[in-house]
């Protein structure tokens, strides 16, 4: 029953996409990063510099203003602990305060003024601190960090204080931190622990602590930066700089809200690309989370399920708790890429053991069936009767000889098997004490990933304390679900970043010949008929049914007859949203007498309803498909996203949809099918064909494209349903919402 007119779309090639769009192929980029200063088609960035922050944490010298060492003073335990810092580091402190001639026995200056040198970062105690800064700025200072509160955290007034704050150090060409900060910064950090380290971003000081206490576990950290309510630098410059670090094996964020989505995306592409694991706790899922961060840190904290469909279009891995950030990020910097993606479970408890292999199943790890021949290997030392396919059960770790040992390396010698995870649910020596040592040696002997989850509530355990921590091979846990949640994040980070390809290398440069006939429909602050929302559509290769807008009941038969039964009739005005439920629809017309009756009841029931009409459609009558809803919404952080899901007149019902922020790759919209629950329904279902998903992951590319070109003139488009056809007779738009900013 479909025409040719508009012909099906070939998916044969992105060349032979982006010409039917309009675009010029460009050379490929794949593996490179866009020139700095690039902008996509809506002017938006491709690359953001790596802020030079060395002198910041490396700083050679330091200016306190506002010093004291008057005993019960707040700023004198500022001072001091600015002064070890200053020490640990190499730098030259220079306390700054108008009525001392020294502090703490050093020599102070009056302002900043009479500092005796170029000074890297000025570090300032004073409740008010924009004169400081223009003083700083006329000092040449490179780095500032305010403490005072007061600013955007407590409302509108406070908002206003630190948008002036942060005009006068964009004036000033010098970087600040903050305000409403704090001394994390200038934590004493543990020198004496070696292999790759965290660094840590926190909008909340007291946030990043259990994962600051990770090295009393052995753990390494580099970094901490707490970036308060980020009137300048903000997380995505240090998570940038954090990246570029070769010592940073991993990266975990504390983040309240994003200052800007669009930075924190370049951001977060740098650490892809250099496949530096990025894991994030983002508050801000609940309405209850959203404003309380915002009355914490003054920002925007987005549409969560654009938030989250950001990260991991970018590979930031989220968690919910504290404690997940810490084991996440821990077991992420430390442990080698995966061999093999296969994980089993070995416990002395057959109960243990299937309670961890269901856990670990549900999160949807893989736990392999080991082949025949490991399972006869592994019954030389575990007996007949107990279960080794996986999980693998010993009865009993073997305590007096070799065997456990053999056990543990016969099961990591299995090609398909990439993660060995061992619950302790308690410990009951001497076998736990055999169990754990035979665990800590096999894990130094091979390059697969061994965990083990130390179940005591208790901790204070030698075998616990000494031989599990004082190992950097094996990644200790004490819940089974931080372990679960931890390697699932491993084996998917590996995945991801061996086959990211940055959507930003591929994101179009300059407007299409689609653009320059799109911006002649837009109609500012309007709302399009469905006759100029299916024009917009057409101009960008969409496909749309045959139809005609009529403005007689003659005219309205004469185009039935073109257009050929039978044929859908409908109301096509600016104002109207739901046709459906005020009747002006009808379906299914096979005559002329029909189509006439029809045209008069439209028109009739649109003067009643006062609903001012452009005309009536007059429009093929489409075969049955799967229908989809493809969409663009404007978010407050990251602009234009694209929406893809269930349609029909469900869609509200449903509400199974999958998101993404442009611009996104064609695996990328792949994915954005296989979030939907109902994916299965394109596959075909009691007994229906598959559905023509090459079409409509075409149709999602080239609503991505208007995307981009048109995002800052759409407020909002809804093409609903998207009907998608038989495999092979592609996509259609039956009906089309645009309204413009």
């Amino acid at each position: 029953m479909l025409g040719s007119t508009h012909g099906t779309l070939t998916t044969d090639s992105r060349r032979a996409r982006v010409i039917a769009c309009g675009e010029q192929p460009g050379p490929a980029v794949h593996g490179r990063p866009a020139d700095v200063g690039d902008l996509d088609v809506g002017g938006r960035p491709l690359y953001s510099d790596v802020p030079d922050l060395d002198r910041f944490f490396r700083p050679e010298s330091v200016a306190v203003i506002g010093a004291s060492d008057a005993e019960g003073r707040p700023n004198t335990g500022v001072t001091r602990q600015l002064i070890a810092w200053s020490e640990r580091v190499g730098a030259r402190l220079h306390p700054v305060h108008p009525g001392r001639p020294s502090v703490f026995g050093i020599d102070c200056v009056a302002s900043v003024a009479d500092l005796p040198e170029q000074v890297d970062l000025a570090v300032l105690l004073v409740a008010d601190p924009l004169p400081v800064i223009e003083e700083l700025a006329e000092a040449k200072v490179r780095f500032a960090v305010v403490f005072a509160s007061g600013f955007a955290e407590t409302g509108e007034e406070g908002a206003l204080a630190q948008a002036r704050l942060a005009a006068a150090v964009r004036r000033s060409g010098m970087r600040l931190l903050g305000p409403n900060t704090n001394l994390n910064a200038f934590e004493r950090f543990r020198d004496d622990l070696g292999g790759p380290a965290i660094a840590l971003i926190t909008q909340s000081g007291h946030q990043g602590r259990p994962v600051f206490a990770l090295q009393e576990l052995g753990v390494r950290l580099s970094h901490w930066a707490p970036t308060g309510n980020e009137a300048d630098l903000e997380t995505a410059d240090f998570l940038s700089y954090f990246a570029e670090r070769p010592e940073v094996g991993a990266i975990a964020c504390y983040v309240e809200g994003l200052k800007d989505g669009r930075s924190f995306l370049l951001a977060a592409d740098r650490a892809a690309r250099r496949k530096v694991p990025v894991v994030a706790v983002k508050v801000g899922r609940t309405e209850t989370g959203a404003r309380t961060a915002a009355s914490h840190t003054g920002k925007l904290t987005g549409a969560d399920a654009v938030v989250d469909a950001a990260m991991r279009q970018y590979g930031v891995i989220r968690v919910d708790g504290l404690d997940e950030l810490q084991d996440t990020a821990a077991l992420l910097a430390r442990a080698r890429p995966p061999r093999a993606d296969g994980v089993v479970v070995y416990s002395i408890s057959g109960g243990t053991g299937a309670h961890v292999a269901d856990l670990a199943t549900e999160a949807g790890l893989s736990l392999p069936t080991l082949s025949e021949a490991k399972q006869a290997e592994l019954h030389q030392w575990i007996p007949e009767f107990l279960g080794v396919a996986n999980p693998v059960d010993n009865g009993g770790h073997p305590v007096g000889d070799w065997r456990g040992r053999k056990i543990i390396d016969a099961i990591l010698d299995d090609p398909s098997v990439g993660v060995l995870i061992c619950p302790v649910t308690g410990p009951f020596p001497p076998l736990s004490d055999r169990l754990v040592r035979d665990l800590v040696d096999a894990a130094e002997q091979t390059d697969k990933l061994v965990c083990v989850v130390w179940g005591s509530p208790v901790g204070t355990e030698p075998a616990y304390r000494e031989v599990l921590l004082g190992s950097s091979r094996v990644a200790t846990f004490r819940t089974v679900g931080n372990c679960v949640t931890a390697v699932r994040a491993y084996l998917g980070h590996h995945r991801f970043t061996a086959r990211y390809r940055s959507p930003l290398d591929e994101a179009p440069r300059t407007p299409s010949p689609s653009f320059r006939k799109a911006q002649a429909l837009m109609r500012p602050g309007q709302q399009l008929s469905e006759h100029a929302a299916k024009q917009l559509l057409r101009a960008y290769g969409i496909r749309v049914p045959r139809e005609q807008l009529v403005t007689s009941a003659a005219a309205a038969v004469r185009a039935a007859g073109l257009v050929g039964y039978p044929v859908v009739m409908k109301a096509s005005g600016a104002r109207i949203a739901h046709k459906t439920e005020l009747g002006l629809v009808k379906i299914g017309l096979t005559s002329a007498s029909q189509v006439r009756d029809a045209y008069r009841e439209l028109t009739d029931i649109a003067r009643y309803e006062d609903v001012a009409l452009d005309g009536v459609l007059v429009c093929q009558m489409v075969e049955p498909g799967v229908e989809m809803v493809v969409g663009v919404t404007h978010d407050d952080l990251f602009g234009p996203t694209v929406t893809v899901g269930l349609g029909g007149v469900l869609v509200e019902v449903l509400r199974d949809s999958a998101v993404r922020v442009p611009p996104f790759t064609e695996d990328q919209a792949r994915d954005m099918l296989g979030d939907l629950r109902g994916r299965a329904l394109l596959d075909g279902v009691r007994g229906r064909p598959p559905a023509d998903v090459e079409a409509l992951v075409e149709v999602v590319l080239r609503v991505q494209r208007m995307a981009m070109e048109l995002g800052d003139d759409i407020a909002e488009l809804d093409i609903n349903p998207l009907m998608v056809l038989e495999r092979g007779q592609g996509a259609v738009a039956l009906d089309a919402l645009v309204v413009c900013r």
